[in-house]
């Protein structure tokens, strides 16, 4: 089956990680023959959001953002910091850190564009990621989730990056949009 069809339910797996102390690596170089620019945005509507949210996650099924009314998004995004990855004047990927309690810093979204997939961005943005949320004062951990509707390669870049996987938890959902699982990469 290469589509999954809107009303299909699904069962995945949801990995938990974190990261308990800030990495030995630096802030990494772009690819030498890379023009990519990191924009943080600054107040970002929710359509803003959510058209990045949709770029990267429609082949994963990213869909709960659609669930919420408009006012829930833009209250995430007041607590939260959005950033851009841009190239050749239009968005490759993005991140959005959101601090929450206890001096937890969590990297809520990440992800690349399909386009952009396989650029070598992808290594570059994440640990930038990750550094940017150690630079938030209070930060005594980042934490990410990952679920295997995601990329498949998602959890080992996690790991290889330095999140440890803290939990699993198994879940159904049903599809809101059709799932094309030929635009998914092995």
């Amino acid at each position: 089956m290469t589509v999954q069809l809107a009303g299909t339910e699904v069962a995945y797996t949801i990995t938990y990680l974190e990261m308990a102390a800030r990495p030995s690596y630096g802030y990494p170089r772009l690819p030498i023959t890379s023009t990519a620019a990191l924009l943080k945005a600054e107040e970002p509507p929710a359509w803003y959001f959510l058209s990045l949210y949709d770029a990267v996650g429609r082949d994963y099924a990213w869909e709960d953002m659609h669930a919420l009314p408009e006012a829930e998004v833009v209250e995430q995004l007041e607590r939260s910091t959005l950033y851009t990855l841009t190239e050749k004047g239009w968005p490759h990927g993005f991140f959005l850190l959101e601090p929450i309690e206890g001096g937890t810093v969590d990297l809520a979204y990440f992800g690349l564009v399909p386009e952009a997939v396989g650029s070598g961005l992808g290594k570059w943005l994440l640990q930038t990621a990750i550094l940017t949320a150690w630079e938030i004062d209070g930060t005594e951990r980042v934490t990410v989730n990952t679920c295997t509707l995601d990329h498949p390669r998602a959890l080992a870049l996690y790991q290889k990056n330095g999140f440890d996987p803290v939990r699993r938890e198994e879940k159904t959902r049903i599809l809101t949009r059709d799932r094309d699982l030929t635009r998914i990469p092995s």
